[in-house]
């Protein structure tokens, strides 16, 4: 585990090969799992400043959905996520013609067609995964079967976890924090290559 201004960074996010490969998986994320995506408190205003326009990228099914329900809930570990449909699907996917699944928020986003919200942190993170404790941030790597593909792609690609998620990262814990992670992972792996040559 490696320790960068409160955040404890296990040594998988570096580690580790990773690159999406939605050719394989078509955004299945987006539509597996038994909960939905994590929220921090403060993106459900967020949500409701860009709502109008997403909502116009969402089935009939998510939208009388979100009406009945809202868009997030508490699971059962008491963490604030995003609804679910159907036990599988949130609310907030959609469905395109090449049979890849995405976020609205982010095709809204790309589109300009509003600029506030990109997507939950939580998303947008994966396959880190953040943990809060009095003390301290987690920061792990989560491992799951339909991102296989990925493992390969980042073998193929020479790309980590932490760099793959460059934008992300920077995103939730800024520059600054990132480059003293770049700097730590450089002489991590520079030390593994080095032993396994010796």
């Amino acid at each position: 585990m490696i320790e960068i201004d409160g955040a404890i960074v296990s040594r998988d996010v570096i580690e580790t090969y990773f690159c999406c490969d939605l050719e394989a998986c078509k955004g299945a994320c987006c539509i597996e799992g038994e909960s939905g995506a994590p929220l921090e408190e403060n993106e459900l205003p967020k949500i409701a400043e860009c709502y109008d326009v997403v909502r116009e990228y969402l089935p009939e099914k998510h939208l009388n959905y979100l009406e009945q329900n809202g868009p997030a809930y508490r699971d059962s570990d008491g963490d604030l996520v995003t609804s679910i449909i159907g036990g599988r699907d949130c609310v907030f996917s959609l469905s395109e013609e090449n049979g890849w699944c995405r976020c609205a928020f982010e095709k809204a986003y790309t589109e300009n067609k509003q600029r506030s919200f990109y997507k939950p942190v939580s998303c947008h993170l994966y396959p880190v995964r953040l943990t809060e404790y009095s003390s301290f941030t987690a920061v792990n790597y989560h491992e799951w079967e339909i991102c296989k593909p990925a493992l390969v792609k980042g073998k193929k690609l020479n790309m980590r976890v932490y760099q793959f998620l460059k934008e992300p990262l920077i995103r939730r814990f800024g520059k600054e924090w990132y480059y003293k992670l770049e700097e730590i992972a450089d002489e991590m792996l520079n030390t593994s290559h080095k032993d396994t040559h010796r």
